[in-house]
């Protein structure tokens, strides 16, 4: 079974509200969708990040891809990896390179008559979730309706909220909005906070001494990813779980996280890392060395095989992929009680909606 020519498009959905962490601004979600076939069955595949992913997915991975074996998926991500050597493998190329990975493993499913999860081996069946949006660009009562429709509402026990507003120099407000947040959670759920690399070391630190007053029990990226030394530091200074790896594009960087012991659990990003195939990878790096992984946005590219792997803590349930993965999608989950079930169907269980997406492609 042979692999027709991928395709590929990109879309892009303004934001509900605008929306900002602690060192940038956005209003709209770019999607890049990667299509490919084989016999009857096609598998979809999909990334979030600037058009230029799916001028690379385009130009030099679908034929890299076209004709080769639809079962081998590994072979087929072993061929793309060593096609970007000159490209650089960190950043687009890996986001290309994820996409095409995802629907590589849903189409080798669905040719299988196989769910996802079936074929990868499941875990568990469901699969925890957290809630996580609360922007910094947010107002009070904005921030407290979005965390009490997930805690209230869907019975979610676990959200995130960001912090580090305007590069860490809005320290005050940032407690003010974890008082906030815990005062509209109360003890129904754990609290989490995202700052997005933005504080210095000692400042994390301090941060993090007041964080724990209020119950956050994940601190993700008190500083920059880049700086392993400085996440080790505040590691072993704070109560909070420090987390980070969502940036992270390829094995050996989630190599060199886990050996500086930068992290309590290792965030992971199937539409970063090089798709189910790298997710897989980290995953089994991560318990080697005793930690835990948590999916890092794009649930529902994330939902089967995060019920495949042992150590999973749990998935991102990313206020907008969510929102663009719900329009753009059948078969999107629901998260109420804390957990979703990868669904029944073939594949990865969701297809596109080819009506509801033709407004937002812009190539």
């Amino acid at each position: 079974m042979r692999l027709h020519r991928p395709g590929v498009s990109v879309y892009t959905v303004p934001t509900d509200a605008p929306e900002a962490d602690s060192t940038l601004a956005w209003d709209t979600t770019t999607v890049v969708i990667a299509e490919v076939s084989a016999g009857d069955a096609t598998g979809t595949g999909w990334t979030y990040g600037p058009p230029a992913v799916g001028d690379l997915l385009e130009g030099h991975l679908a034929p890299l891809v076209e004709g080769r074996s639809a079962l081998d998926v590994p072979a087929v991500h072993d061929a793309m990896g060593r096609s970007v050597r000159d490209v650089g493998r960190p950043g687009i190329a890996s986001c290309a390179i994820s996409a095409l990975d995802i629907a590589l493993w849903d189409l080798k499913a669905r040719l299988l008559e196989l769910p996802l999860v079936r074929l990868l081996g499941a875990c568990r069946e469901r699969v925890p979730v957290y809630g996580s949006g609360g922007f910094t660009t947010y107002h009070d009562t904005h921030m407290a309706a979005q965390l009490h429709g997930w805690v209230h509402g869907q019975h979610i026990p676990r959200v995130k909220i960001k912090v580090g507003e305007g590069w860490g120099r809005e320290v005050a407000r940032d407690l003010h909005r974890v008082r906030a947040a815990r005062h509209v959670v109360g003890d129904h759920a754990e609290l989490y906070v995202d700052a997005g690399g933005a504080y210095t070391r000692k400042q994390a630190v301090r941060v993090g001494h007041a964080l724990a007053e209020h119950g956050v029990g994940w601190f993700e990226e008190p500083v920059s990813p880049d700086d392993l030394t400085g996440l080790r530091l505040v590691r072993d200074a704070v109560v909070s779980d420090v987390t980070a790896g969502g940036y992270g594009f390829d094995l050996p960087c989630f190599a060199r996280m886990i050996t500086a012991g930068a992290v309590d659990c290792l965030q992971v990003d199937a539409t970063r890392c090089g798709g189910v195939t790298g997710f897989l990878r980290a995953a089994a790096l991560a318990e080697a060395h005793g930690l835990e992984v948590s999916a890092h946005r794009a649930p529902h590219a994330h939902a089967a095989v995060a019920a495949a792997v042992p150590n999973l803590r749990h998935v991102e349930w990313s206020h907008d992929h969510v929102r663009v993965e719900d329009m753009f999608f059948d078969g999107a989950l629901d998260p109420t009680g804390g957990t979703v079930t990868p669904g029944p169907g073939l594949g990865h269980g969701l297809t596109p909606r080819a009506e509801e997406m033709t407004e937002y492609r812009v190539r």
